[in-house]
């Protein structure tokens, strides 16, 4: 989200060179969504791609669909609505295909919540989608529980991304993680820095505590701050994924540490009751 126009604007050169840095790192897998950039970013990141074709086998891409912003790119968007009709889904996904000059998506969600969703609809977009061999594997992203439910009576849901962080704890009390597990639904954290305030803002109380707490254990671990962050996601038994949204690739290469980080359970509800701002019942 953050290489394109909505972050650091890279040009084709410098996507193409920050690919081989997170493929050269064993870092393979990029976040994408149709609306990133205002609609650009698919298209800049897949003119990377286009220049190393061989490269595509290396990597699995991941995008999404089904918010609708009007912007300059987009004249028939009058108002930001959604929509998950079948054939939006499927026009999508073709779009996505061209877009980043390849004949598969490895996983493709649904990316909010609909009011208006038929979920019966979605079922058969996904398993033309899947019998047609241009999508692996389908998910959605911030779908509450019930939601979640809704489309996995009709079609398998193997992945949800959500918004995990110290400063957003609802999903492991809220039924979000539970029902991972419960229905093997792998868990992607979108924002775990707390889309970046935890590194950047030292102004509020409960930021502070977190930080204090933070620096304490990565003093011990002589690890980074960010990856105490990550290290305290990780350890839930769900098997959270982060999903860093930088531009720069050492600050990637760095978070592969976080993968030998275990912290003790006295540490990790210490970071809970630094973010919560008192004991656990």
């Amino acid at each position: 989200m953050k290489w394109g126009q909505w972050g650091a604007r890279f040009t084709t050169s410098q996507f193409a060179d920050s690919i081989a840095a997170c493929i050269d790192n064993d870092i393979t897998s990029f976040d994408h969504a149709d609306i990133y950039g205002d609609y650009t970013t698919e298209e800049e990141f897949g003119a990377a791609l286009n220049k190393q074709p061989s490269i595509r086998k290396k990597i699995q891409l991941i995008t999404k669909c089904g918010i609708k912003m009007p912007v300059a790119g987009r004249p028939s968007n009058k108002i930001k609505s959604y929509d998950t009709s079948s054939q939006y889904i499927i026009q999508c996904v073709e779009r996505s295909l061209t877009n980043l000059y390849t004949d598969y998506i490895d996983v493709f969600l649904i990316h909010r919540p609909d009011p208006l969703m038929n979920p019966e609809e979605i079922a058969e977009a996904f398993a033309r989608l899947k019998q047609q061999g241009k999508v692996l594997h389908f998910g959605v992203s911030n779908f509450n529980p019930s939601q979640t439910e809704l489309i996995n009576k009709y079609y398998p849901v193997e992945i949800n991304q959500i918004e995990i962080s110290l400063l957003h704890l609802d999903p492991f009390h809220n039924g979000q993680l539970d029902q991972c597990i419960h229905d093997n639904i792998l868990p992607m954290a979108w924002s775990p820095f707390g889309g970046g305030s935890l590194l950047t803002d030292f102004s509020s109380e409960k930021n502070m505590r977190i930080q204090a707490a933070v620096n304490l254990l990565s003093l011990k671990y002589k690890s980074s701050f960010e990856n105490i962050l990550l290290a305290f996601l990780r350890k839930h038994p769900s098997g959270i994924i982060p999903v860093l949204g930088t531009s720069k690739a050492e600050r990637l290469i760095s978070a592969i540490q976080s993968k030998e980080l275990q912290l003790e359970t006295e540490e990790w509800f210490m970071l809970w009751e630094a973010s919560t701002g008192k004991q656990i019942p």
